[in-house]
């Protein structure tokens, strides 16, 4: 940990404001120096922050001492209680006793454990979408046929996924300026443009879905 500027140690040494106890004023200047905050602002900042943890952990009859008061538990309960703070306050002020606590005692703050990040599958290779396609032009019935075909085409054409996938009417697909777009609507409503590998079995899939559901089953809004 790098030392405190000259200017800023001096104005740790001199901090004793009248809104918090002397104790706790001398908690603040012990724990802050130790943290070695740049600038005089942000030591200002970090040193209300202690010194309002301390008084009042004081004022409960903890020991101020550091491996006390910024404990995670003592900092936290005092963050969620204090009286008088905005809720933007209130995050502030957890986040600056987080911070002090990581470098005063950072036994007591143990790093974040890095979560897992799950890799994106590859996409389907083209064969891979023909014998899709294969499969849904040998379904039974014509409308089981282009229910699956507009599937495979929205998914893998436009790469609609979820309720924007399912909420596709017929009337959604359109051709526009020599391509094939959807009109995808809901919470993020936008225009997505189709792959042109796709363009044929979507427009056929919408066709025969007319204003109904491309892919559904019974439409919740009366159709089918």
């Amino acid at each position: 940990m790098k030392p405190t500027e000259p200017g800023v140690a001096a104005y740790i040494a001199r901090w004793r404001p009248s809104s918090v106890p002397p104790q706790a004023a001398a908690f603040a200047r012990g724990v802050i120096g130790q943290v070695a905050p740049e600038g005089k602002e942000r030591a200002k900042n970090l040193l209300w922050a202690a010194g309002k943890l301390a008084g009042f952990g004081i004022g409960l009859g903890l020991d101020a001492v550091p491996e006390v008061l910024l404990h995670p538990s003592v900092a936290e309960r005092f963050t969620r209680c204090a009286p008088g703070l905005s809720a933007v306050a209130r995050r502030t002020l957890r986040t600056n006793l987080r911070f002090i606590g990581r470098r005063v005692v950072p036994q007591l703050y143990p790093q974040d454990m890095p979560l897992p990040r799950e890799r994106a599958k590859e996409p389907c290779s083209p064969a891979e979408i023909a014998g899709f396609l294969a499969l849904a032009d040998a379904q039974p019935a014509r409308q089981r046929r282009m229910r699956a075909a507009g599937l495979v085409c929205l998914g893998a054409g436009a790469g609609l996924i979820r309720g924007d996938l399912r909420d596709v009417r017929g009337s959604d697909v359109a051709c526009r300026s020599g391509g094939v777009v959807v009109t995808v609507r809901g919470t993020r409503p936008r225009t997505v443009p189709v792959l042109a590998r796709y363009h044929a079995p979507l427009l056929a899939a919408a066709r025969s879905a007319g204003h109904g559901l491309v892919i559904c089953g019974t439409d919740p809004g009366g159709g089918t």
